[in-house]
């Protein structure tokens, strides 16, 4: 009797056995991916809305960090062709600058081995993980700083923005921190950046409105510039580590909003803060000329964006008068003037298109001072400067930096690359064109 027992036993787990293979095999993957693929099939339906990333280059961590891996060997570099450009003359001999984000050391391969300053997540993730695995991050986006300077520093450029994502949530009303806790790292990176004379900047993002009519708005900007100002100070940046803000929006009337970054300005900054302040002009609500008269009377510099003033000119005033007219102010303040850069995309002719940077700028403006520092915002990035130093003969170039340009740019800006007309991009075309309507209603 036991032996036949335990017979139907063995049985039995030799079919349950060969369930299980079938199960396997007729699985997309491992067990992990049938449970993950019969989860997401449970979810559909319930999609959760994730939430916006300031930076266009910030990059989401929602998880726990991964496990380390077997290191694999680098992949050796592919050979690139690159063409030839035909040379420009300019008398121009100031620095250029990229934002943010280096696409040599951020493409590095394996991945784990990328370079980056912009490691980011949502607030659901810091609740989950915990304060101190956020900070974590801000730790790791800092010490990239280091191998950032030292590539640009072999590349001769010695003008950068640094990411507003550098301390994930740092400024946040209720997740917010110190960064305290990063000050021997943030020394250090400052350290070296004044060692090879390298300017660093910050701009804070859209959502920095000092003109709000919400009290709620205008203390959360307030706190987001304190954080930057922190992150300078603890890297012992001199004034030229500026901090570059828009106007905002004008809320259904332009001069109200002025009177009320006026008072923001006035009563509400910190010293640090507002020692740090500069204000640019913007291609939808604030062109030059409605900014100069703050700037002036509160001796605030006025950074000068030749894109926004194509899209948004100042009717009464040239680019050269603009400049001749902050730089008095930059002089009187003792900081290097600065201005920014950037060109529409081939073919753009909507102002949404417009708006949207090139990858690489083609020409230097004649309006150009030629001892000033010039940011070139373009989605290239440090290939945009490098293709600027060949262009004009401005810096000596390494050609193992060097990367061809696309063949294709789209005229569509991030976010916007799809031309299914599903609903949910109708709903955000939609909301797109009810935001800038309240903010440039004027009326």
């Amino acid at each position: 009797m036991e032996i036949l027992k335990h017979r139907h036993k063995t049985t039995s787990l030799r079919k349950k056995t060969a369930r299980e293979k079938e199960t396997k095999a007729a699985s997309p993957g491992s067990d992990e991916d049938f449970s993950l693929a019969k989860t997401k099939k449970q979810s559909q339906g319930t999609k959760k809305r994730k939430a916006p990333l300031i930076d266009d280059d910030a990059e989401s961590f929602d998880g726990q960090p991964p496990k380390k891996k077997r290191k694999r060997a680098p992949k050796a570099e592919p050979v690139y062709v690159i063409p030839d450009v035909e040379r420009k003359e300019t008398t121009f001999r100031g620095r250029l600058g990229y934002a943010c984000l280096n696409t040599i050391l951020r493409n590095k391969k394996p991945a784990d081995e990328a370079v980056f300053c912009s490691r980011t997540c949502r607030i659901e993730t810091i609740k989950k993980n915990g304060i101190e695995w956020v900070k974590d991050l801000g730790r790791r986006n800092i010490e990239d700083m280091l191998k950032i300077i030292e590539w640009n520093e072999e590349n001769n450029i010695r003008f950068m923005r640094l990411s507003s994502e550098m301390f994930p949530f740092a400024s946040h009303e209720l997740y917010g921190y110190s960064l305290d806790y990063c000050a021997p790292i943030l020394a250090e990176v400052g350290a070296l950046a004044n060692k090879y004379g390298h300017r660093l900047t910050v701009h804070p993002g859209q959502y920095t409105q000092l003109g709000s009519p919400r009290d709620s708005v205008i203390k959360a900007s307030i706190r987001e510039l304190e954080y930057h100002a922190q992150m300078l100070n603890l890297m012992g940046i001199g004034p030229d580590g500026v901090m570059i803000i828009h106007g905002g929006g004008v809320y259904g009337d332009k001069e109200a909003a002025l009177a009320r970054i006026r008072k923001t300005v006035e009563e509400d900054l910190p010293q640090d803060v507002r020692d740090r302040l500069v204000l640019e002009n913007d291609e939808l609500c604030y062109n030059a000329a409605d900014l100069l008269p703050i700037c002036e009377d509160l001796d605030i510099p006025l950074v000068f964006d030749y894109h926004h003033d194509a899209l948004n000119p100042s009717s009464d005033l040239t680019p050269s008068e603009i400049i001749a007219r902050t730089n008095v102010i930059f002089s009187r303040r003792g900081i290097k003037p600065k201005q920014h850069l950037s060109e529409p995309r081939e073919g753009a002719v909507t102002v949404m298109e417009r708006r949207a940077h090139a990858d690489r700028c083609q020409r230097l403006p004649e309006a150009l001072p030629d001892d000033m520092d010039l940011m070139i915002e373009a989605k290239d990035k440090e290939q945009a400067v490098l293709h600027l130093y060949r262009l004009y003969n401005l810096q000596p170039v390494i050609y193992a930096s060097l990367r061809p340009p696309a063949d294709i740019q789209t005229k569509e800006t991030k976010g916007r690359k799809s031309h299914r007309k599903t609903r949910s991009n109708k709903a955000f075309a939609s909301n797109a064109d009810a935001t800038v309507d309240a903010l440039v209603s004027d009326d």
